[in-house]
């Protein structure tokens, strides 16, 4: 009977190890799983793969692009930038016409980067940023 009973108790304790180190196991792996994938472009990785562009909303208006990116240099006057609302830095210019204005800010002009360092403003977005900053500063 002693026997017996040993032998119960061995097999319940041998199941009850295996199980618990299957678990642990398995916690194991869920540790150390990768946390995501790498998916090339013409594979086919799932659908959350490759999240939906943000829809835009249409271009930015002038006071958008110079909140955004001219205020750095325009309000601080950084590089000998004019200073938005300053009607005598922004005469001289104003007189050379707007296409000129637009040039500048499109192609770079002495200190400014072309479009003030913004690779992905449009050109409307800058000419608006322009326009709005020519209307603060008549």
């Amino acid at each position: 009977m002693k026997r017996v009973l040993a032998a119960v108790l061995l097999g319940f304790g041998l199941t009850a190890g295996a199980v618990a180190v299957a678990s642990v196991e398995d916690e194991i792996r869920a540790r150390i799983q990768p946390v995501g994938e790498v998916c090339l472009q013409g594979e086919e990785c799932g659908e959350a793969a490759a999240p939906a562009p943000a829809a835009s909303s249409g271009p930015r208006s002038g006071a958008e692009v110079y909140d955004a990116v001219c205020m750095a240099c325009h309000t601080t006057g950084a590089a000998g930038a004019p200073i938005i609302g300053d009607k005598a830095a922004w005469a001289p210019r104003i007189e050379q016409g707007m296409e000129t204005l637009f040039t500048h800010a499109l192609n770079g002009f002495n200190a400014m980067p072309a479009k003030g360092g913004c690779a992905n403003c449009l050109d409307e977005e800058i000419k608006a940023a322009v326009e709005h900053m020519v209307s603060q500063s008549k």
